[in-house]
């Protein structure tokens, strides 16, 4: 009897039997083949197996047990794991592993477990998810998720999070904390939770008991709020309102005919009483206006203690507030956790990857012996003062120090490695930095497109947002490369980046992780990004914060900080926060006169003649175990190591394995099955100086120390007796294959490449070529026999 036979003579029934009856109750749901992940892509191209429940129980449109179906013939113990593990995924506390003999249930949360005669029944089983009765939660479960006719559907994490966020609503938490990563879809999860409240009339006026809440959804960006704007479709016209400086002017004051209202904390920083001084706008709404307010990317500043702009969410204080945060906990980021509390929900960088919904990457660290730099007499100093006694380092270059030919450098060093294709977004250290690379890769570039590259920063504008909206369209090409100081670490919703490049120091992880996010979002074909290092940032990646436990708050000691968050303090000549008092301009510089001082000039050095040329550059690559942390090169060959020898127990079992097209084939499937895609091995070739050797000698090498044979020295050794009995029209065309192999690699001798060998070196195979050859059999079997003189070659 298979699983699917047990499911339908057995579980199925007993479902029924006890209350999961789809007809008799539309408020039950059975979600058969649940699927809970999509599989991590594999960086040599397809996915691994995704997760799937056999059943996902659902009551009132809330998700409540899972259960894990095996084989009649199978102990019910086989399925228990992967029951709890199911469950620990979704969130859920009841879980349940059956064979259709028995079924064995698991209550997560208290940690009992046994064998049961029933299926809890569903109306028992709200009840114990939910002991305490709340109105507020029932309503909200009444209200199914938004699929906007059918082309919006979400994922499990972002069910769980829209869950959590209302429960705390529902339970009169006011401060909540929404923890996800760059590119997992929060505004998705937004959009959802407001489309819940919206429908069920929730607000905070006990009086108003039928009014729609009014929502506040507040940015550091335009960009942000756009997209929210733009992705808040399906409600009611005139429900949704766009706050700019535009039209505050235009109406003369706030709107307060709308429902949900997208703005940017600057917009609601800015205005004017009537005698010209500053009154921030937002302070025209009542304090108790909004019943919700929205901060995306929280962490830049709302909830900031020291923040001007922490004194709007200060001033709609009687609001319930909900935190978005693509970033852990950090003390770069101290004060978003202070203020919120513990999230109530969390999905990292890491189980996104490793579940499907974002890319995985790579890291390329690039070091030049000009990485620093210290004056030599042959070198002309343009303008400035340079100090020659300093050794000037990252965090000085391309702010007091400038030296172009460094950068054009590193720009061809850059064009060199990447595939110029490619989307790419390259982080520059100022402004002025962003439009010097810009120039110089519009220069070295292969495309003569004079758009190739664009510069997007403060300065350039509508000119650079435009540039902006036509790299995140998937259908156009150009721009391909965009350059950029500060202002694409965020914001940036372009699926197709595929390498992220670092030309300025990155110090602060929180916005470290916010530059990785933008290559996270997933395209098709796009099976990995790739991160240009030139800085040395890669540290950045060792966060146990993302990763595993957050770090205790250095004041507290508490992982979740439980100190007194205290409020910027009034001004003391005006007594309002923030400050309206007239503020004076700087005083000019005694030197110069002006304000701001412009005595001070960036130092510009041109290199003495030749030097340019003389800039070495060396590359390292970072590879990735299956726990998402960084693994140096010797790292990744230990864990090697300890995992691959179960595919072959000796030198002689490898070699028959890759003799062979087919094993071959098998054996390369499992070492990606393993966590070491195809594209890692060829890495590793290129650090053991083995790029013109076969990936058998990669292998051969790790496994038991034997110097690599390079393709045309194995091909030379075999080449005499592969072609000793064969007719000359043979000898020649295995010849052209030996050739192509010695060029290429591997690949050439797969067992499906024969037809397009075939037709490369004749071009119409016609029957005469192949009764020349012999007849298909017998090339096919030259082709294969070839592949076992090759490798029983060895190293004298």
């Amino acid at each position: 009897m298979t699983e699917d036979d047990t499911r339908a003579e057995y579980i199925d029934p007993k479902l029924k039997e006890d209350g999961w009856d789809t007809k008799l109750n539309p408020e039950v749901k059975i979600n058969r083949n649940f699927p809970i992940t999509l599989g991590k892509i594999k960086a040599s191209g397809g996915r691994a197996v995704p997760i799937r429940a056999d059943y996902v129980l659902s009551y009132k449109n809330r998700q409540l047990a899972v259960i894990e179906a095996k084989q009649y013939n199978l102990e019910v113990g086989e399925g228990v794991m992967q029951a709890k593990d199911y469950a620990d995924k979704l969130g859920l506390e009841h879980t349940y592993s059956s064979n259709g003999r028995e079924i064995y249930y698991i209550n997560m949360d208290e940690g009992t477990e046994g064998l049961t005669d029933h299926y809890i029944h569903p109306d028992e089983l709200w009840k114990q998810c939910f002991p305490v009765k709340n109105d507020w939660q029932n309503k909200f479960c009444t209200i199914p998720t938004e699929t906007k006719g059918g082309v919006m559907s979400g994922r499990f994490y972002q069910e769980i999070a829209i869950n959590k966020a209302l429960d705390a609503i529902a339970n009169k938490q006011n401060r909540i904390l929404l923890t996800l990563a760059t590119g997992t879809g929060k505004t998705y999860i937004a959009f959802q939770i407001v489309w819940k409240l919206f429908q069920t009339h929730w607000n905070l006026n006990k009086e108003k008991i039928d009014r729609q809440p009014r929502v506040l959804f507040l940015a550091d960006r335009n960009i942000l709020a756009d997209q929210a704007y733009t992705s808040f479709f399906g409600f009611p016209d005139g429900a949704l309102v766009r706050i700019n400086p535009k039209g505050l002017k235009k109406l003369g004051s706030v709107p307060t005919n709308g429902s949900i209202f997208f703005t940017i904390f600057q917009t609601f920083m800015s205005g004017t009483d009537d005698d010209g001084n500053d009154l921030p706008s937002f302070g025209e709404y009542p304090k108790d206006f909004f019943d919700l307010v929205i901060i995306d990317e929280c962490h830049r500043g709302g909830a900031n203690d020291k923040s001007s702009w922490r004194s709007i969410l200060d001033y709609f204080s009687p609001a319930v507030q909900i935190g978005l945060t693509a970033t852990p906990r950090h003390k770069d980021n101290i004060d978003t956790y202070k203020y919120f509390k513990e999230p109530v929900y969390t999905y990292s960088l890491k189980e996104g990857i490793n579940d499907g919904f974002l890319t995985p990457f790579k890291v390329k660290k690039i070091t030049t012996d000009l990485d620093t730099y210290k004056y030599e007499s042959d070198d002309h100093i343009i303008e400035g003062d340079i100090d020659k006694e300093k050794e000037y380092t990252e965090d000085d270059f391309n702010k007091t120090i400038e030296i172009k030919e460094r950068e054009e450098k590193r720009v061809k060093i850059l064009l060199s490695l990447i595939n110029q294709s490619e989307k790419t977004l390259v982080f520059c250290a100022t402004q002025a930095h962003a439009a010097m690379v810009r120039d110089f890769i519009n220069k070295h570039s292969q495309s003569k497109n004079p758009m190739y590259c664009c510069r997007v920063t403060a300065n350039d504008g509508e000119i650079g947002e435009q540039h902006l909206r036509d790299f995140q369209d998937n259908e156009k090409s150009i721009p391909t490369i965009l350059t950029t100081s500060r202002k694409l670490s965020t914001g940036v919703d372009a699926r197709n980046i595929r390498n992220i490049v670092l030309l300025r120091p990155v110090k602060d992880m929180v916005e470290f992780k916010q530059i990785i996010g933008r290559g996270t979002r997933l395209f098709e074909g796009k099976n990995y990004f790739t991160i240009y290092d030139f800085v040395n940032a890669c540290e950045k990646f060792k966060d146990p914060a993302w990763d595993g436990e957050a770090e205790p708050c250095p004041d507290c000691g508490k992982v979740i900080c439980e100190c007194q968050a205290t409020p910027p303090k009034p001004c003391k000549k005006c007594g309002k926060t923030p400050c309206i008092c007239e503020k004076q301009p700087p005083k000019p510089c005694k030197n110069c006169g002006q304000s701001p001082c412009i005595c001070k000039k960036k130092v510009k050095i041109k290199l003495a003649n030749g030097k340019e040329s003389e800039i070495e550059y060396d590359i390292e690559t970072s590879f990735f175990g299956d726990d998402g942390q960084p693994l140096t090169a010797q790292e990744f060959m230990d864990s090697l190591l300890g995992k691959l020898p179960e595919l072959f127990k000796n030198e002689k079992q490898l070699r028959d394995i890759w003799s062979n097209p087919l094993t071959r084939k098998e054996l390369l499937e499992q070492i990606t099955d393993a966590g070491f895609s195809k594209d890692d091995l060829e890495t590793l070739q290129k650090l053991i100086n083995a790029e013109k050797s076969d990936l058998f000698d990669v292998l051969e090498y790790i496994f038991y120390s034997v110097k690599p044979l390079t393709r045309e020295d194995r091909v030379a050794k075999a080449q005499p007796k592969i072609c000793s009995l064969l007719n000359p029209n043979q000898k020649e065309f295995i010849d052209f294959i030996l050739q192509r192999y010695i060029t290429t690699g591997i690949d050439e001798l797969d067992q499906d490449k024969l037809g397009n060998l075939l037709e490369l070196k004749y071009h119409d195979v016609s029957d005469n070529v192949l009764n020349k050859l012999g007849g298909i059999p017998k090339i096919r079997a030259i082709f294969l026999d070839l592949q076992k003189e090759l490798f029983k070659v060895k190293v004298a």
